[in-house]
């Protein structure tokens, strides 16, 4: 039953997570801005930002982690900020 524990661990994995490591461990980083943040209904900080590979704006939005929030000047409107993306996905990308 060893074998089968292990695959159930598998599947129990947040898929945000999952993305997040994989993104941190082969993304590469390019410059960013922040268009704006928002709190939702939740509490959550939400931040969107802009950010260009190729000629191609790409826009996104990422929930703030309890660290991100320790440093509101960090993510602003306006700021610029490091963009964390997957080479072969470019639209796939998390705030550095």
């Amino acid at each position: 039953m060893g074998f089968f524990d292990f695959l159930k661990k598998k599947q129990r994995q947040d898929p945000e997570a999952v993305r997040r490591r994989f993104l941190i461990e082969h993304g590469r980083i390019t410059d960013g801005r922040i268009i704006d943040t928002i709190i939702n209904s939740h509490g959550d900080e939400i931040a969107f930002y802009i950010y260009t590979l190729n000629g191609v704006d790409f826009e996104s939005s990422e929930l703030l982690t309890e660290k991100q929030r320790a440093d509101p000047l960090k993510y602003a409107p306006g700021a610029k900020i490091g963009v964390r993306y997957d080479p072969k996905n470019q639209g796939n990308s998390m705030l550095d």
